[in-house]
């Protein structure tokens, strides 16, 4: 089912099943095996070539690599150095998939109406085209808003100018003080700025400024999940940087792909709507047929096969949730540029490794 009203409700492949005696992470994440039928030679292959030098040649730095199957942590690698298990490590745009998460807390409490207008203050002029955007059309990256998300130094870049140029100090208002050049929902345009309007957006919900948020999610997410090593970051405006900040240890980032793997539930209890977790993994229609993957609501979709769909990081940061096989796949790295493609096809080998 689609929460969106302009996006199509579609058959989607089912979740994990629960039955009495699945496993969940307390303290820490209980341990065991893959499942039988996993070519556990050749995975162990694939993460001893990425460790490797002659690895590091084609991916460029790998620093973690984890895997859970059935709730259980089966699987767990890192480059050593100041890479551990302990270590906190960068989001990237996997805090986009967290964001989504944010507003469907508030959806769940009845306060936002994923189709109604987003209120942007850059938007108030009567007759302004953007006022009527909403929250489906920015969280599924059709709003039609100009946005150019280049990373290479020279070239025009909106992601790189407002996050470390003129719109660091207010990142959402340097995203919506944008023109609208396509018609909503006609349009596919990836862009880091519609995440930080949504998370502005999220914390004007919230209220209490910085803080407000920071206890926010803590309270409905961090706390109830037993992550303790999260750290979001926050721009001088006090919005919470939801198109890229949040350092976690790997174990911690598998524990938030757990929660969608799951259908919201956590050890019994439904933290996060079901149905918001459904509209995640629905596919937005807009997507070309040249994206070689599949985009739902700020979560990306079919990189570990048919019906999985992943939270993806700018340096090669991946959640990888697979629910044909009830598993997740967590890495971590510094892989950007030419080496992007490549570590997706290693995380597909990985995840093709299991049964």
């Amino acid at each position: 089912m689609s929460l969106s009203a302009s996006v199509p409700a579609c058959a989607l492949p089912p979740l994990p099943t629960q039955p009495q005696g699945t496993a969940w992470p307390g303290a820490d994440w209980p341990t065991g095996s893959p499942s039988a039928g996993t070519d556990t030679k050749r995975l162990h292959a694939l993460l001893d070539d990425a460790f490797s030098d002659a690895g590091r040649a084609r991916l460029s730095e790998t620093h973690a690599f984890l895997a859970i199957q059935h709730g259980r942590l089966v699987l767990e690698r890192y480059a050593g150095g100041p890479w551990t298990a302990q270590s906190t490590f960068p989001s990237w745009s996997m805090a986009k998939s967290i964001t989504q998460a944010l507003a469907g807390f508030l959806w769940a409490e009845g306060k936002l109406d994923i189709n109604a207008p987003i209120d942007a203050p850059e938007w108030q002029e009567p007759g302004d085209p953007r006022r009527s955007l909403t929250w489906a059309q920015l969280l599924r990256m059709s709003s039609g808003l100009e946005f150019v998300e280049e990373y290479v130094q020279g070239n025009k870049s909106d992601v790189i100018e407002m996050l470390f140029g003129s719109g660091k100090e207010d990142v959402a208002r340097y995203a919506a003080s944008l023109p609208l050049i396509h018609a909503p929902n006609t349009h596919f345009n990836y862009a880091s700025g519609t995440s930080n309007i949504l998370a502005r957006a999220i914390g004007q919900f919230v209220g209490g400024g910085e803080a407000g948020m920071r206890d926010f999610m803590a309270r409905l997410l961090f706390k109830p999940l037993g992550i303790t090593s999260a750290v979001p970051k926050f721009d001088a405006a006090g919005t919470f940087i939801g198109s890229s900040y949040c350092f976690m240890t790997a174990r911690d980032f598998a524990r938030f792909g757990l929660l969608y793997l799951r259908g919201g539930v956590w050890n019994g209890a439904q933290l996060l709507d079901r149905q918001w977790v459904d509209d995640a993994r629905t596919p937005t229609p807009w997507v070309p047929e040249s994206e070689p993957m599949g985009y739902g609501a700020h979560w990306w979709l079919g990189l570990g096969g048919p019906g999985s769909f992943s939270a993806n990081g700018y340096g090669g940061q991946y959640i990888v949730c697979v629910p044909r096989l009830d598993l997740i796949v967590v890495r971590h790295g510094d892989s950007i540029g030419d080496f992007r493609d490549p570590v997706r096809d290693f995380m597909r080998a990985a995840v093709a490794c299991f049964g």
